[in-house]
């Protein structure tokens, strides 16, 4: 295990290091988990999330046409029409980017209301940087908020056998649902103290006489409504196939691009979708599920999950302790997906063990893990995104930027979640 954790950590050092060639750095690192046997062939096929990759991409082709038939900027002209200042549009943007994130992928979720970040920032020209960051780490909060906001929800539900309701009101208690929103409206705050300066920074969505942007094509904005409902009816299906929502958003755009290509009358039109995929953004998410796949291959994963278990001793609390804080560093490095899924069987031995209630272990783990993407730019797949976002639109995201918002972020969501589990479930 000792040179696949050695790899792994100079990896996420030289990514934060040279933030632009993450994306080679990390296919470098894959290549090397590869060729030395610490990544077996058989295995780099199940490493690799097909489902979150052609979502990314499938969603990046249908926002260009969205992009392209001006509603954002519509929607920018609104938004700043109906808000005082900047900083209660960068509130209001993060806490509709978490709503809708409760229910839709995370990744999806920056995809489409990022558009209309970048062109307010546009109108009033001032840096975007901090508004992606705002609304990338509010819809990663929202993951745990609702059994279909994740996957880690999705398996932790599976584990306690939860209902869709059952995370609003579990046990006769107040649930994730709950927690989740306290979470949201304190981290609200800070976002909001992150851009007080911003508050004199008023909005007029029509300054000098200025007409509203008008859209004459309405179709992709339908297509994009579409992924949305279409996403959250397929998260409310059982058994689904893994690449469900991947499916939704490709074939979506390939309807748009086809669209697109009848409507101009010009077959490249249809290549306009294609063009807007980021493969930067595609290169490193492959480099880091192929990299987790070694290091899981390798026994890391397994052998962190038995240190938390052994850590706590006997102590409840100090287990909870453990793994709520325990969560939320490791998922900063590692995806949280197999560190959930490696994590609950765990759980599940040791209340067996103890005889106890393994509830307040579960949601400590789920709220941990959800957050702890937070802490870093390359901690979440929609910190991933939304960096690639603003790289394609030509802005750099120092590592400095994203700290100033992400840790006070999660600290806000993780302080009350970690309480309230507690009071509700653990004693």
């Amino acid at each position: 295990m000792i040179p696949a954790i050695v790899l792994f950590a100079l990896t996420y050092v030289l990514m934060l290091t040279f933030s632009k060639y993450r994306p080679y750095i990390a296919l470098g690192s894959a290549l090397i988990f590869i060729v030395s046997g610490m990544l077996p062939l058989k295995e780099i096929i199940p490493s690799l999330d097909f489902n979150v990759i052609l979502m990314i991409a499938g969603t990046m082709g249908l926002v260009a046409l969205f992009i392209e038939s001006k509603m954002p900027a519509l929607l920018a002209d609104i938004i700043m029409e109906k808000v005082p200042n900047v900083q209660i549009a960068v509130v209001a943007l993060a806490l509709f980017a978490g709503i809708i994130s409760a229910f839709v992928d995370n990744v999806a979720t920056v995809l489409m209301v990022a558009p209309v970040a970048l062109e307010i920032c546009k109108k009033l020209k001032i840096n975007p940087v901090p508004f992606i960051i705002s609304i990338a780490v509010a819809s990663n909060l929202q993951g745990a908020a609702t059994l279909v906001g994740d996957t880690t929800a999705i398996l932790l539900g599976s584990a306690l056998d939860m209902s869709f309701l059952d995370f609003f009101w579990y046990k006769g208690k107040p649930c994730m649902f709950f927690i989740v929103e306290l979470g949201a409206v304190l981290s609200a705050f800070i976002v909001a103290f992150v851009f007080r300066k911003e508050r004199k920074l008023k909005l007029s969505g029509r300054e000098n006489g200025a007409a509203r942007t008008v859209v004459t094509d309405y179709v992709p904005t339908v297509l994009l409504v579409g992924a949305i409902v279409l996403l959250i009816g397929a998260s409310f299906i059982p058994n689904k196939p893994d690449i469900t929502n991947g499916a939704i958003c490709t074939v979506l755009m390939l309807i748009g691009g086809i669209y697109n290509c009848v409507k101009k009358k010009d077959g490249k039109a249809f290549l306009l979708p294609l063009k807007a995929i980021d493969f930067n953004t595609i290169g490193l998410l492959l480099g880091l599920f192929l990299m987790i796949g070694g290091i899981s291959h390798m026994g890391v994963i397994d052998a962190l999950a038995n240190l938390l278990a052994n850590a706590g001793g006997n102590n409840i609390f100090l287990l909870y302790t453990i793994i709520v804080w325990a969560s939320v560093v490791i998922s900063a490095f590692i995806d949280n997906i197999p560190y959930v899924a490696t994590m609950i069987p765990v759980i599940a031995g040791i209340a067996a063990a103890l005889q106890i209630d393994p509830t307040p272990l579960y949601f400590g783990l789920l709220s941990g893990a959800t957050l702890g993407g937070n802490m870093t730019p390359i901690g979440a797949s929609a910190n991933i995104t939304g960096i690639g976002i603003l790289r394609k639109a030509g802005y750099e995201v120092k590592n400095k930027d994203f700290f100033r918002i992400g840790i006070p972020f999660t600290l806000a969501a993780i302080i009350p979640a970690y309480v309230l589990i507690w009071l509700l479930f653990g004693m």
